[in-house]
């Protein structure tokens, strides 16, 4: 049973229960004096011995109980089930004892004795006793049964015994006075068990409330309908610097903003503000946050919520790291990393919010500067140097901003200057002369020495006349401009700028359109023996005939090719046309055909030589490819790979404009050359120079020992070709004194022609026919 009873309560709860029989253990003493005392008086009227000795049992049964629950005091711990089912145990055996006495002197007095005194006290004594069973048992149902059992049960009985009607009615109706008090001792069990669980419920929710409270990142207080604080945590105690939040209690929201009104913190207007602002949320009943920011640096975040019950709650928290985040984030947003200068987007921001106030009709200007030859401090050097001379220019630029003068880094080496206010053309030149002046000059970046020098470009307009963007687009047509015109310096915008700009535009698509038709054609220039005087071979050039402009020179067309990313198309057009036509002339002419240095920026080149090839049916020993050495510049390894693999597909390598590059030797061995084609700038001075002469003549032998095939470029007059004949002896010749550049059968009717190489003084334009 009591195992039983364990099961169905909490252990806690358990222990609880048995605890409380053993309280008042004082009564214990004074309810058993009461049963001696009462059986002794029946014993002092009656005379019989058996009342006299129960008197000393009931004594006796009621000193050993009370010495029990003394016992119990003195332990006084009980921390599991087992040790309560011992006391427990403990208290039934000697209260049945107890019981089994008190119903013993009962049954006696009424149905053995019959005396009225005896049968008064007997009913009297139990009365007594029921009275206390279920205020001081109701912890244990088994001792409230035993109890139920032995103070009703033997009444009841001995009522019954008498056999007559009114003594048997009256035994019966004591019975159910047994399981009133079981179900008395239930009620009380079961209503302060729910007090106990309840409680303890309770203060479970008030400890988690507590340390929910408590352990919030935030400061909260709690305000009352007087609105003073009825609720405070620990972090609100720490924010405030208090000791503890019972510090906080009973204050207004006027006290704790005055703290910081106090310590300087907080000025006096942002006080009144931010309580009218938490004052009206909590009245209103609105959700409102407000952001303070302190002169120690702090910024703390207040949120205001109205309760029922005309309770608010406020919380506040530190939010100076995530203020300071937010505003770092700003920062990178807004400016350049490496410079610290408005980056392109905020200084957009900046030169609009200028120019949409004050006097809309007053002059702005606004100048765009771009490094010189920057890139090749980058290839050079490396990008941490070029890095390094990016930020030395953006601190002289960074010395001329005033509230009227803004200067961003637009982008790589680009900065930009807007002058909000200009008072005319002569003034502002003068001004940024003074500007390029401060901005020049050299600086040690890395233990490299560099000069700073820029080319740039302006524009000057009315306020009310202006766009931003307009103005970025015909300052760069200047400084491109000024680029054009040899750097170093800057030029204003002109309105001729704009035109040819529009212009290159339109060119710009008309020559993709004119490639995607394939609208291009093909000439060539012969390539002339100078053992025979006859064509060997032949340049491949591209012409352009624009319908409108008429012929557009390859010096005009090819570059915008490379500036739209097309020159490949241009390529790969030109390669099947030369191939295609090339197999029509006699087997000992060939064609050559220039790539670009875009070309090889993709293995794709490989492939297009060969699709030409396989096209044309042209055997590959007469298709020559002609590079430049600044073919080479941007991936030395990865070019002369791709030139390799043409190689080997049996083409001709043949280096183009030799002697203009950088290190034109070192290539002469390192590449799988063919030939070597020598820029006619050699050519220029050699029949008044010696020394250009010598030159020449070192160089064709320094390549012939190579084992290349020369060809001299630029032969225009008969003096040079006859110093070329004379003292030179180059392999082969091409220049404009073998005319201009034909077509392809111009080139198939000249296939057998020789250029007569006579006398000085005879014409060399001339030609006869074998």
């Amino acid at each position: 049973m009591v195992k039983k009873r364990t099961d169905e309560v909490p252990v806690d709860v358990y222990v609880q229960f048995i605890r409380s029989l053993f309280d008042n253990v004082h009564m214990v003493l004074v309810g058993a004096m009461c049963h001696a005392l009462i059986a002794y008086m029946v014993y002092w009227k009656g005379g019989e011995l058996f009342f006299a000795v129960m008197a000393a049992a009931l004594l006796a049964v009621g000193v050993w109980r009370y010495l029990s629950l003394l016992r119990f005091h003195r332990v006084g711990v009980i921390d599991d089930a087992q040790t309560a089912h011992r006391w427990e145990r403990d208290y039934i055996i000697k209260g049945a004892i107890q019981g089994f006495l008190l119903g013993a002197f009962c049954f006696v007095s009424i149905y053995v004795y019959r005396d009225p005194y005896a049968e008064l006290a007997a009913v009297s004594v139990t009365l007594g006793s029921i009275v206390s069973v279920v205020g001081r048992n109701y912890g244990s149902p088994p001792m409230v049964a035993i109890f139920a059992t032995t103070f009703v049960g033997p009444i009841a009985l001995g009522l019954i015994l008498r056999f007559d009607t009114p003594h048997i009615i009256l035994g019966l109706l004591i019975v159910p006075f047994f399981f009133i008090i079981r179900a008395s001792a239930a009620n009380v069990r079961s209503v302060l068990f729910s007090a106990v669980v309840g409680h303890k419920q309770a203060g479970q929710l008030a400890q988690r409330f507590n340390r929910a409270l408590n352990t919030m990142s935030h400061g909260l207080v709690m305000l009352g309908p007087n609105g003073k604080v009825v609720v405070a945590n620990a972090e609100a105690a720490h924010l405030m610097s208090v000791r503890s939040p019972d510090a906080l209690l009973g204050r207004s929201i006027h006290s704790l903003l005055k703290r910081g009104v106090a310590g300087g913190m907080l000025a006096v207007e942002d006080c009144r503000y931010v309580e009218a602002q938490l004052t009206r949320a909590l009245r209103e009943g609105r959700d409102r946050k407000v952001l303070v920011s302190f002169s120690n640096g702090q910024h703390y975040e207040f949120s205001a919520r109205g309760g029922g019950d005309d309770l608010g709650v406020i919380t506040f928290e530190d939010v100076t790291q995530r203020i300071e985040a937010e505003e770092k984030i700003r920062t990178m947003a807004r400016y350049d990393n490496l410079t610290d200068l408005p980056n392109r987007a905020y200084f957009h921001e900046i030169v609009d919010e200028l120019m949409a106030t004050g006097d809309r009709e007053r002059l702005c200007a606004l100048a765009v500067l771009d490094l010189d030859d920057f890139k090749s401090v980058n290839d050079t050097l490396g990008h941490p140097v070029g890095d390094g001379l990016i930020y030395a220019a953006a601190e002289r630029l960074a010395t001329i901003v005033t509230d009227d003068i803004k200067v961003s880094r637009f982008g790589g080496d680009e900065f930009m200057i807007f002058f909000n206010r200009v008072e005319d053309i002569d003034q502002f030149a003068m001004t940024l002369d003074g500007i390029f002046a401060a901005f020049q000059g050299d600086v040690d970046v890395a233990g490299h020495v560099l000069r700073i020098q820029a080319s740039g470009g302006a524009v000057i307009s009315r306020v009310e006349e202006s766009d931003v963007d307009a103005m970025i687009v015909k300052a760069d047509l200047a400084m491109y401009k000024a680029k054009e015109l040899g750097k170093n310096g800057w030029r204003l915008f002109e309105s001729a700028m704009d035109a040819a700009f529009r212009d290159k535009q339109l060119l710009k698509a008309d020559l993709r359109s004119t490639v995607e038709a394939r609208g291009l054609r093909v000439v060539f220039q012969p390539i002339v023996s100078m053992e025979t005087m006859r064509i060997a071979s032949c340049e491949a050039l591209c012409r352009w005939d624009h319908p409108e402009l008429g012929p557009v020179s390859p010096a005009v067309f090819i570059p915008l090719a490379e500036e739209m990313g097309i020159i490949s198309d241009i390529t790969t057009f030109v390669l099947h046309a030369a191939c295609q036509e090339c197999t029509k002339w006699p087997e000992q002419i060939g064609v050559s055909v220039n790539l670009s240095a875009k070309d090889f920026r993709s293995c794709e080149i490989v492939e297009k030589v060969r699709e030409a090839l396989a096209a044309s049916g042209l055997a590959p020993g007469r298709l020559e490819v002609e590079v430049t050495e600044t073919v080479l510049l941007d991936d030395k390894s990865l070019t002369r790979l791709y030139i390799e693999e043409i190689k080997n597909l049996g083409v001709r390598i043949a280096l183009d404009d030799f002697g203009t590059g950088y290190s034109s030797l070192s290539y002469l061995h390192k590449l799988p050359l063919d030939k070597v084609k020598i820029d006619r700038s050699f050519l220029h001075d050699v029949t008044r120079n010696k020394r250009s002469l010598e030159l020449l003549k070192g160089v064709v032998s320094l390549s012939r020992s190579l084992g290349l095939t020369v060809t001299v470029e630029g032969v225009e007059t008969f003096e040079q070709l006859k110093i070329l004949a004379l003292t030179i002896k180059p392999d082969l010749l091409q220049g404009f004194l073998f005319g201009a550049a034909l077509s392809a059968s111009g080139i198939e009717t000249m296939s057998n022609s020789v250029w007569p190489f006579a006398g000085e003084g005879k014409s060399s334009g001339r030609t006869t026919r074998r």
